[in-house]
């Protein structure tokens, strides 16, 4: 890993590599996807089939996977597997429901109404990856959220894979509550939420992770449907003093870090001690840990500790950074919490490693991204709700507020707006 002291301007150089390792759509990754989307609104369920057998491997007799199927994938999954799963999702559950808005209504004393309905989307779409990267755990914080905000219809795609459909990403979705389940992956997939098929009805928002094709499908019809966000290379910022333990900041700096090579792992330290130890411990762990070749590669590339001089240096330079998971390993780590401006979801002490808020907590782990936490927010309810404003007013409150309306139409140049008052009160002077 990479080691900087602030104020030596190495860690501006640092800070720059680590946000460009977020790769720009390419173009011709562009080109294939806009084709592929095209062809899948053209001609609808014939395309999915031919790029599921073109790209998966999989020639599908059926694109919808049945109840009895779902129902068949929890039973087919280790117990205390589904148990995990189900305890996880009531924590998601209630989390989540205290986020739920309410529609409101304010009635004047001089009769003028004004208000905010809410309410939950007719049909969300949620992308599901396969293969390597099924993870049920995204089921749940996809799924979830949409049904607390009262997404009518929850429509799930994921692709099929050759040996037949991952059971605990069905069974997660028999846990969440999705209504309907299809076995098509990839920009194909994305596309058939987008404009509908003859099988997959058309969504108003697609949600979840998925690789390059996946990202781009998103970005390429977002304004036709909504999207949550293009999600970058996942990250973990550690905020460490004298008190932190070097197990445990190297364990979780590990365990982001095998998430992908372009995984970014970073710890800010007051302790210029604490990165020895911290290396020590990796070499140790890592020779237990699966994936410890991805591990060693993100670390090298990505990988950073940073000396700070105090706590107040290292916070304003997390700020900075705005990362995706932000530990806080401080003593008294509670009263750093509200100086924390800019990051997707803050864990704080030791005994709150990002690990629990992938899996179990309650809060989303679907959290911004490459520095973008400075003005985006983790995935909500807030994320599948719309909200309409209403407005009525009786005559006499038109009447008092008629001139100002009447100004600013004719300071924009809007005479059009200016006449709809004028004929309701014909003493007004034009």
């Amino acid at each position: 890993m990479k080691r900087v002291k602030t104020g030596s301007g190495a860690e501006e150089a640092l800070l720059r590599e680590i946000a460009a390792r977020s790769s720009q759509l390419d173009a011709d990754v562009s080109k294939i996807v806009g084709d592929i989307l095209e062809d899948v609104r053209l001609h609808g369920d014939e395309a999915l089939r031919r790029y599921t057998e073109k790209f998966d491997h999989c020639k599908l007799t059926a694109l919808e996977v049945t109840k009895e199927e779902l129902r068949a994938a929890v039973d087919a999954c280790d117990p205390s597997l589904v148990e995990a799963l189900r305890r996880s999702a009531e924590n998601i559950c209630a989390f989540h429901n205290c986020q739920k808005q309410q529609t409101w209504k304010m009635q004047r004393e001089d009769g003028i109404l004004l208000g905010q309905r809410v309410r939950g989307l007719k049909r969300a779409g949620l992308y599901v990856p396969g293969g390597t990267a099924a993870y049920p755990s995204s089921v749940l914080m996809n799924a979830i959220p949409a049904k607390v905000a009262g997404v009518q219809e929850l429509v799930m795609v994921t692709p099929p894979g050759q040996e037949g459909m991952n059971p605990a990403i069905l069974a997660a979705a028999e846990i969440a509550g999705v209504d309907r389940v299809f076995r098509v992956g990839g920009a194909q997939a994305v596309a058939a939420l987008a404009y509908g098929t003859e099988s997959v009805p058309q969504v108003d928002k697609i949600v979840g992770p998925g690789n390059i094709f996946v990202a781009t499908a998103k970005k390429l019809v977002f304004g036709k449907v909504d999207i949550d966000m293009i999600a970058g290379p996942s990250e973990v910022l550690i905020l460490a003093d004298e008190t932190a333990n070097p197990v445990y900041v190297a364990a979780d700096l590990m365990s982001q870090a095998e998430h992908d090579v372009l995984a970014s792992a970073i710890l800010i330290t007051t302790d210029p001690s604490l990165p020895d130890r911290v290396e020590a411990e990796i070499e140790r762990q890592l020779q237990t840990l699966s994936r410890a070749d991805i591990i060693r590669q993100s670390l090298r590339d990505f990988g950073a500790m940073i000396v700070a001089r105090d706590e107040e240096e290292a916070v304003a330079l997390a700020n900075r950074i705005a990362p995706e998971h932000l530990e806080i390993l401080f003593r008294d780590a509670e009263r750093w919490i509200e100086r924390i401006d800019n990051a997707g979801s803050v864990f704080v002490g030791e005994y709150s490693p990002e690990p629990l808020g992938d899996y179990y907590a309650g809060p989303n782990h679907v959290l911004p991204t490459s520095g973008t936490a400075r003005f985006f927010s983790p995935l909500s309810v807030d994320s599948f709700t719309k909200k309409s404003s209403f407005i009525g007013y009786t005559q006499a409150g038109l009447r008092a507020a008629r001139e100002d309306i009447v100004r600013i139409a004719q300071a924009e140049g809007l005479t059009a707006h200016a006449n709809s008052i004028y004929v309701r009160f014909p003493d007004m002077k034009k």
